[in-house]
């Protein structure tokens, strides 16, 4: 199946699609700073982009994590994001009501992982019209996310991608299992890898953790299985990031992964 955001064609054979951003929106400057960065770089090596950051980080580790900066502001920066550099935006929902508020200025609206059973939300993300990526949930099978998918479906919008971000595997640490890309796409969906929350090392101490040193492997694994869009957290400086500061990529090593992982892609689906 082929799902189109705006002119963007993701799964079917078609280019390694990137879904790039900061965690968070911290601030309207380093958002703009860094869509800017990753659409330079996108268009170099030819990457269809979508942007991402979250309006909102609802699920802290502590009541004192950075959450965010307010919705109506956040959501405006979103908005201008899309409108100034013509990008596709990507952002989470945690609740029904936050489809609304969004409004037109997200193009693709995100379950987070541990909302990935919630039908409700599911069905009035379908109902939208716009496209829902699922992020498969820590403590589900590849093989479950088809029923997240019908909920979704079960609306009339098939415009679904299914993300992987890893499997918890004992307490605090999680594990990416490349046959649950596989699983996931035998459902007709495409398929997209978050390289970047799969190494995090959730609710260590008063914060999560993370292994940024396997984000590039990750990725250039999940890539040669076949997946259809590549999912990052990227941010200038990930040690000052309010949010999953030991789990994004720097955008300073972005232009050098995507260099590997496009060649890799074209390998793939040529043979």
């Amino acid at each position: 199946m082929i799902v189109k955001v705006k002119n963007i064609k993701i799964g079917g054979g078609n280019p390694l699609v990137l879904i790039a951003g900061p965690c968070v929106i911290e601030n309207e400057k380093m958002i703009f700073d860094t869509a800017e960065q990753i659409k330079r770089i996108a268009e170099e090596l030819k990457f269809p982009y979508i942007f991402k950051s979250s309006i909102r980080k609802a699920n802290r580790t502590s009541i004192n994590s950075f959450s965010g900066i307010g919705d109506e502001e956040a959501i405006k920066i979103l908005d201008k994001v899309k409108s100034e550099f013509s990008i596709p935006v990507l952002t989470d929902i945690h609740s029904v009501e936050d489809i609304e508020k969004i409004g037109d200025a997200a193009d693709v609206l995100q379950i987070p992982a541990f909302l990935s059973r919630q039908t409700e939300l599911l069905i009035a993300a379908g109902k939208s019209g716009k496209c829902v990526n699922i992020k498969k949930g820590q403590f589900l099978a590849p093989d479950d996310m088809k029923h997240a998918a019908e909920k979704v479906s079960s609306t009339g919008n098939n415009s679904i991608l299914l993300t992987e971000r890893g499997t918890t595997f004992g307490y605090h640490n999680l594990v990416v299992d490349m046959r649950s890309l596989v699983i996931m796409k035998e459902t007709g969906y495409p398929v997209v890898m978050d390289a970047t929350h799969a190494v995090q090392l959730p609710s260590k101490e008063n914060t999560s953790g993370g292994e940024p040193k396997f984000i590039k492997p990750l990725a250039k694994a999940a890539v040669a299985v076949g997946i259809d869009a590549l999912f990052l957290e990227v941010h200038p400086n990930p040690k000052e990031a309010k949010s999953d500061a030991a789990s994004q990529l720097s955008i300073s090593e972005l232009k050098n992964l995507l260099f590997v992982v496009k060649e890799i892609d074209q390998i793939v689906k040529k043979n």
